[in-house]
């Protein structure tokens, strides 16, 4: 079935047969057999230069199977997942999966492109908003974005990669649980500090425990409020566009709980855009990301600032595997995923008793799990040796004593690879890390003074029972 598919729609393009003659610079031809094979002979790719989902006449098969994959994708995440699509009634909101497109490029890449368009959506919307009512202010230039603290590297680096500013909002550690999560303070501190310079706010769905998800729903109802109470031209009902929230939903669409929250969040307040990793919640190789947001013109502005053309393959990747999988096999691994939950989570327990450490306790993370560590490294106690790896000070020896325990406790993530178990992240305590300027104390475990060494185990989509 798919292979019918595939071959009706590739008969499509123009470089499937030879009563075309292609005078162009690119024609999707393509030397090699085993390269022609591989791609299905979609050498065209999709979109064209200037937007990503606008239809190639040369390659009407390519564009219609772009097009089918993100309708399928959509159905899936509405149906399957329990994102909400379009609201019913006069006065009803969209839900997260109203509209959608596809970047055939993995989530860091993505997310710095959903920020180039908002920004480029930005500044026509304020322009247009000062040049009705006739106001002789300045165009604010919507150059930071203030992001909840998340230990992972690609977001931090989309935002600079987009040329803008990230102001890193400290998260706060929940007194009754390990939890590490949203510092709505902190959040309100920002937006009051840094005004109409905001082009957008980054909460995170997708994390590795001790961090839950953001409080998105209290974040978009924030955001609604702040821009309904700092109108850009005051004498007016016009606000301009207002701060944007981004949603890194990277693999949160196995979760419905957080799903859920989605769906909250944008009745309640303001959601601009999710991002959703293809390979982490549909099983298909990496290179892909699904963008969905409640309004329409938020994804043709980021499906316009996509340079160029892009690859197809991707997208036959993910094309053939929801047809593959259906609706039904989609449903299958969400709900296989969360039987093995309880499971994995007493093994883990069980583990983590035998050695006399505990599993961290983030009720509100159910794909990350966590481990201490702390009695991993055993050290001589800086304060019993005077000359502790030959430091006379009491603060140096204890400085050399932590980085004798962090290696101790890094290595462990080592001998486990060497083992063949992948994916598992060592946290030891007190790392700093500087990433483009910015320095992350206590980095990893998303908060400046985590007080465990931990490691964190998924369970992800596609993990097996035996695993």
């Amino acid at each position: 079935c798919e292979e019918t598919v595939k071959t009706q729609l590739f008969s499509n393009n123009s470089n499937f047969s030879h009563r075309w003659t292609g005078a162009g610079e690119r024609e999707g031809r393509i030397y090699s057999p085993l390269v022609f094979s591989r791609h299905f002979g979609f050498g065209h790719g999709i979109g064209r230069s200037g937007d990503v989902m606008e239809a190639q006449p040369k390659a009407v098969g390519s564009s219609a199977l772009l097009r089918l994959t993100l309708r399928l994708c959509l159905d899936a995440v509405r149906r399957g997942a329990g994102l909400n699509c379009a609201g019913k009634g006069k006065n009803a909101k969209n839900g997260p999966a109203s509209f959608g497109t596809l970047l055939p490029v993995c989530t860091g890449m993505s997310m710095a492109l959903v920020l180039s368009g908002l920004r480029d959506r930005a500044r026509k919307l304020d322009e247009a908003a000062i040049e009705e009512t006739s106001t002789d202010i300045n165009i604010p230039e919507r150059n930071i974005v203030l992001w909840s603290r998340i230990d992972q590297k690609s977001c931090y680096k989309a935002v600079l990669a987009a040329g803008l500013k990230c102001i890193v909002l400290p998260t706060k550690k929940h007194t009754e649980t390990d939890e590490v999560s949203t510092d709505l303070g902190a959040l309100e501190e920002a937006l009051n500090k840094y005004r109409h310079s905001v082009l957008a706010v980054i909460t995170t769905t997708s994390c590795f425990c001790p961090r839950v998800p953001d409080e998105v729903d209290r974040v978009a109802k924030t955001i609604q409020t702040w821009n309904e109470s700092y109108r850009l031209v005051n004498e007016s009902e016009m606000r301009g566009v207002g701060i944007s929230h981004v949603v890194n939903h990277a693999y949160g669409l196995q979760c419905l709980a957080t799903n859920k929250l989605l769906n909250r969040a944008c009745t309640i307040g303001r959601v601009d855009a999710i991002v959703c990793s293809t390979d982490k919640n549909f099983l298909v190789p990496v290179g892909g990301a699904l963008i969905i947001s409640p309004n329409k013109s938020v994804i043709d502005s980021i499906s316009k600032n996509y340079p160029g053309r892009a690859s197809a393959s991707p997208m036959v990747d993910l094309f053939i595997t929801m047809l593959s999988m259906g609706l039904d096999g989609y449903k299958g691994i969400l709900d296989e995923r969360r039987r093995l939950i309880g499971l994995f989570k007493a093994k883990l327990e069980n583990v983590a008793k035998s050695f006399g450490e505990r599993l961290l306790d983030c009720p509100r993370n159910s794909i990350s799990f966590g481990i201490t560590l702390d009695n991993l490294a055993v050290i001589e106690d800086a304060t019993e040796s005077k000359d502790y790896l030959g430091a006379k000070s009491l603060e140096t020896r204890q400085i050399r004593l932590t980085k004798e325990k962090n290696a101790q406790i890094t290595k462990f993530g080592s001998m486990l690879f060497t083992r063949c178990i992948s994916g598992t992240r060592i946290v030891p305590r007190s790392e700093v890390k500087t990433i483009s300027g910015h320095t992350f104390e206590g980095f990893g475990s998303s908060h400046d003074d985590f007080p465990y060494a931990y490691m964190t185990a998924a369970c992800a989509v596609g993990l097996g029972e035996a695993e």
